[in-house]
């Protein structure tokens, strides 16, 4: 018969473990290690106050290696932190064996985002010092990242009051349901036997009416306090019970209820140079203040009063307003930020371009503008009315509609108005508009920017956004797993998007480190 080795499971072990040999130089914990050991960590060490009395706290040091390393594999949530610092070896290792408690952890975080900020800036400078910032091209783009707040309590304030109205029929619905079973003896007779295995029958339909009473309470008190949200374009968009600084936000992947993690990235090797979380779909709005971030940011590490003179900043067509150009002009940074229709104009897409020649519609200057009556006169004839000042895609402008009426029956329909799936059989009418921007400035730079982007020189800079931004996402949500905010309002996800963008940065310093030091 065959005989196998035995161990007794129950006999205890003194297993030696050098901690410090865990760090592996070569690895990211190695590196960060590295690099934490050697920043100024004052500022965080501005909120303990136990010099004198108090027990002795957590080092700084030691809870930034715990939090970022736990980043850097996917842990984002403190009671999972809180469970690494007691199984994992390498977490044992990074904070000298100490353990905290998830909400030690999560304080940590939540009340130190100024000195995370000074922290950002100090990882950048080892970057340059590594020699990983080059300074010629930047790009900007937005990550959405869901919130710790739920899809289910959003809405206008209108939306949220008839949420209550409806809160309170079904509550008096329920009570007045458990009433009648509570007066009910058959009721009784029928909870009998499963009373040891259940429960008591009544005890959960107290619970319930608890519930349905406590999300009352919280509707009530934020209504009291709570003002309509205004978008982008002055109109009242979805505010959130929970966290009424996210927003809803339409993803890749349908609407998530949570911030944009905003970026600004270099081009020599992904290195986040500015980083800033905002609680809005749209990101236009938020490129003039990510450009003074980046001037402030690269004179601070390059030591230079210009440093953006010689740089190319690349966004999408998001960013196209012409106040953003306008506002790049004002600081003298070269952009290039291509109109929504680029694509359309592109000669190097021929066979796509012979099927637009045909749906080509007519543009605004094929329309006829009348200064008495203040109208257009379309290709056929007909008028388009002035509707009023609107706001499209963070520009101003007058709209010019002509009546569905003159549309409907019109035989250039076809050129006016084109539509890739249009039934048959749909009755709805149609009825043309075109959109006239205010100039504010003197130089339109709308309309120099599409001059530009369609230049095969600056198409072919412009097709470099993708190969700078994306993979800086693509490292920080698939590659480190980290999905999510976890945190609520925008200055505490604005100092946990800034910690997930220093774990990036730190992630490129694995390889020249390495390097340097001979590993």
């Amino acid at each position: 018969m065959v005989r196998f080795k035995q161990k007794d499971m129950s006999q205890g072990q003194f297993i030696a473990v050098n901690l410090g040999e865990q760090l592996v130089p070569g690895t990211f914990e190695w590196t960060l290690n590295y690099l934490i050991d050697r920043m100024d960590l004052s500022l965080f060490e501005k909120n303990y106050n136990n010099d004198k009395k108090g027990a002795a706290a957590y080092s700084p040091k030691a809870l930034l290696k715990i939090i970022m390393y736990c980043y850097s594999t996917g842990i984002i949530s403190s009671r999972p932190m809180e469970k690494a610092c007691k199984n994992n070896i390498i977490v044992k290792a990074l904070s000298e064996d100490i353990e905290p408690d998830h909400d030690t952890i999560a304080t940590f975080i939540s009340t130190n985002t100024e000195a995370v900020k000074d922290l950002f800036m100090q990882i950048l400078l080892q970057c340059q010092e590594l020699k990983l910032i080059t300074g010629e091209m930047f790009a900007i783009d937005g990550c959405k990242l869901p919130s710790n707040a739920s899809k289910e309590w959003s809405g206008t304030i209108n939306d949220l009051k008839r949420r209550k109205e409806r809160l309170e029929k079904y509550a008096k619905k329920v009570v007045r349901k458990h009433r009648d079973l509570d007066k009910s003896k058959e009721a009784k007779r029928k909870q009998k036997p499963f009373a040891k295995t259940m429960g008591d029958d009544k005890e959960r339909r107290k619970r319930h009416i608890e519930r349905i009473e406590k999300k009352l309470k919280r509707l009530e008190e934020f209504l009291e306090t709570a003002e309509p949200k205004k978008g982008a374009n002055d109109k009242e968009i979805q505010t959130n019970v929970t966290d009424p600084q996210s927003a809803k936000i339409k993803g890749p992947h349908g609407y998530i209820q949570g911030y944009n993690g905003i970026t600004i990235a270099d081009s020599g090797n992904q290195i986040i140079i500015c980083a800033e979380a905002i609680g809005s779909g749209a990101e236009g709005g938020s490129f003039p203040g990510m450009l003074d971030n980046l001037e402030n940011n690269m004179k601070a590490i390059t030591g230079k009063e210009t440093p953006l003179k010689k740089s190319t900043c690349l966004g999408d067509t998001g960013y196209y307003s012409e106040d953003n150009l306008q506002e790049a002009a004002k600081r003298g940074i070269d952009v290039i930020i291509p109109d929504p229709q680029f694509r359309q104009r592109d000669p190097t897409f021929d066979e796509r371009q012979k099927t637009r020649k045909k749906a080509q519609r007519y543009s605004v200057d094929d329309f006829i503008y009348n200064k008495r009556k203040n109208c257009y006169l379309c290709p056929a004839g007909k008028v388009l009315s002035y509707k009023g000042k609107i706001k499209l895609r963070n520009n101003e402008g007058k709209k010019y509609q002509a009546s569905a009426k003159d549309c409907d029956k019109c035989p250039l329909l076809d050129k006016c108005i084109v539509l890739k799936h249009r039934p048959s059989y749909s009755k709805r009418k149609y009825s043309r508009s075109i959109y006239i921007i205010d100039r504010k400035y003197e130089d339109n730079l709308c309309e120099r920017m599409k001059h530009k982007i369609d230049d095969p020189a600056y198409r072919e800079l412009y097709s470099r956004r993708q190969q700078i931004i994306e993979p800086v996402f693509a490292d920080i949500t698939h590659c480190k797993g980290i999905d999510r905010f976890t945190m609520r309002s925008v200055k505490k996800v604005n100092s946990q998007w800034q910690l997930y963008c220093i774990v990036h940065n730190i992630g490129k310093c694995v390889k020249p480190l390495s390097k340097k030091y001979g590993t």
